[in-house]
């Protein structure tokens, strides 16, 4: 049954307006860093490892804090919550631009991951909160079109600083906008709290120190091996952490996470479905970046450009999937909008060092359209199971699966683009030859062999990671076909908890 118009918030579209500014820095931040990467790499003299860790260290700290940051939502305000994290993203972001080597750059994207665990499962929770089912397909379309929007802008907006000025200004762009988020916030947005939660610190704990060691134990692969020494001292922390902690979830009286929303069809099937996509597409920017920038030549600005495809792309296809969810269902969405991700990673595999930009504009441009069809829809799948009064921690276990599947794929198809550069270049080449492209034509000095020599092996190692992106987004594909299921008329959704629930629903209750 949907909300009566009487009993709507006047001002939800004014709150749409808050919780889009707040996500907007977030994805200005993450765009802009992305072409900044070689500028950074080479101003801070990084190795491959180094920016891998600039990239994860924030990605993990979000990862791993962002189940803890719901409940502080729901138990003590999601909008002073919201805020908190806004003032904390911006306070680091103004640190970074003083950062002179790769270990402060890593500190304070830690910070700016702390920031951000506490903005993003507030703009969700708030915004299926305050939007009855009527209107929450607009809202969420409104609001990732904004984030759209974001993608298209932040990397010319960052092309433009870093050959105008340096890497430092791609952070100093977030103060302004965290400024107007604070103040539209104040001004505009009421305060909302969930049922009051007992908290769950060993659960905090055991999350983030399982994610922590295995994000790091993949990044260490290259170096170190997958069973070698301390690789299988990490991997075993790993292993026991994240056991741990899904036993605990399971006994204690007030978990973090309700694992009992598993048991959902659409819920399970939407997060490991979400996890392989997120894998998948973890390192495209971060290799892409680099091809464009080392390989073709481009300059900061004009990579950024390149990227206009991709987003322009996913606009359209959220626009369109917006519209289609209500005739098509979640599921057949889904299964179309991977299939066509799928074909863009199959696409980005034929690109070698002479191939130019055709072919990546085009596989571009074919990820967007089927990532904005397939990944709204999968969302709202997943969240249509949530009751509201579990808003908070819904949206953080969602974003938690959309960011841990981010994590995990920066640190697997880097680590394979590591392993398969290194392969790939003569045994004779300098050791820094062999670290990274960017090592290799630092050396280089000039010796066209050398340099003909590393963008061969980058854009042979690149073939591989995109390979195995294809295979975790056909994998996604299946298995959302094979679990998830469309809501049948009269199925409720997170705005209407007083329907009848299905046997499964009916385990989910409320958080004590």
């Amino acid at each position: 049954m949907s909300t009566p118009s009487s009993t709507r918030d006047p001002r939800r579209w004014w709150i749409l307006i808050v919780l889009c500014l707040s996500s907007l820095v977030l994805v200005v931040d993450g765009m802009a860093l992305t072409v900044a990467v070689p500028s950074m790499t080479g101003d801070l003299h990084a190795t491959t490892q180094d920016t891998q860790w600039i990239l994860d260290s924030y990605v993990l700290v979000f990862a791993g804090l962002l189940l803890t940051s719901g409940s502080l939502g729901d138990r003590f305000g999601r909008r002073k919550v919201m805020v908190v994290g806004l003032l904390l993203f911006g306070a680091a972001s103004l640190a970074a631009t003083f950062c002179t080597d790769p270990g402060q750059v890593i500190a304070v994207r830690i910070a700016m991951g702390v920031g951000g665990a506490l903005i993003m499962p507030s703009t969700l929770s708030i915004l299926i909160t305050v939007f009855d089912e009527d209107e929450r397909g607009r809202a969420m379309a409104a609001w990732g079109s904004v984030s759209m929007l974001g993608l298209v802008g932040s990397p010319v907006l960052g092309g433009v600083l870093i050959d105008h000025f340096s890497w430092h200004s791609i952070f100093l762009i977030n103060v302004p906008v965290v400024a107007l988020a604070v103040l539209a916030a104040l001004t505009l947005m009421p305060e909302s709290r969930g049922p009051w939660q007992k908290p769950d610190p060993l659960g905090a704990v055991l999350s983030a120190a399982g994610m922590t060691a295995l994000v790091w134990w993949i990044i260490e692969i290259p170096q170190h091996g997958a069973f070698g020494g301390r690789s299988l001292v990490t991997l075993a922390v790993a292993v026991l952490a994240l056991g741990g902690f899904v036993v605990w979830e399971n006994v204690t009286s007030a978990p973090m996470v309700p694992l009992a929303l598993f048991r959902h069809r659409n819920f399970s099937g939407g997060s490991l479905s979400l996890t392989l996509v997120q894998i998948g597409n973890g390192g495209l920017l971060l290799v892409l970046t680099q091809y464009l920038q080392f390989v073709l030549g481009y300059s900061p600005l004009k990579a950024g450009l390149a990227f206009v495809p991709l987003a322009v792309a996913a606009l359209i296809g959220n626009g369109a999937g917006a519209g289609l969810a209500a005739k098509l269902g979640h599921r057949v969405l889904i299964l179309t909008g991977m299939l066509v991700m799928a074909s863009s990673f199959a696409l980005l595999t034929t690109v070698g060092a002479g191939t130019g930009f055709t072919v990546p504009a085009v596989a571009l441009g074919l990820l967007g359209l089927g990532a904005g069809l397939a990944m709204p829809a999968a969302v709202g799948a997943l969240m249509g199971t949530i009751p509201p009064e579990q808003a908070g921690v819904g949206s953080a276990l969602n974003d938690t699966i959309q960011q841990a599947g981010t994590a995990l794929g920066i640190a697997i198809l880097g680590s394979l683009l590591a392993h398969g550069f290194a392969a790939e270049m003569p045994a004779g080449a300098p050791e820094q030859a062999k670290q990274s492209i960017g090592g290799a034509l630092a050396t280089a000095q000039g010796d066209p062999g050398l340099i003909a020599t590393a963008r061969g092996a980058f854009t042979s190692a690149m073939s591989t990671t995109f390979t195995i992106s294809a295979i975790g987004v056909l994998a996604a594909a299946l298995l959302a076909t094979l679990v998830m299921r469309d809501r049948k008329s009269g199925d409720h959704g997170p705005g209407a908890p007083e329907q009848a629930p299905d046997p499964a629903e009916a385990e989910v209750q409320p958080v004590a």
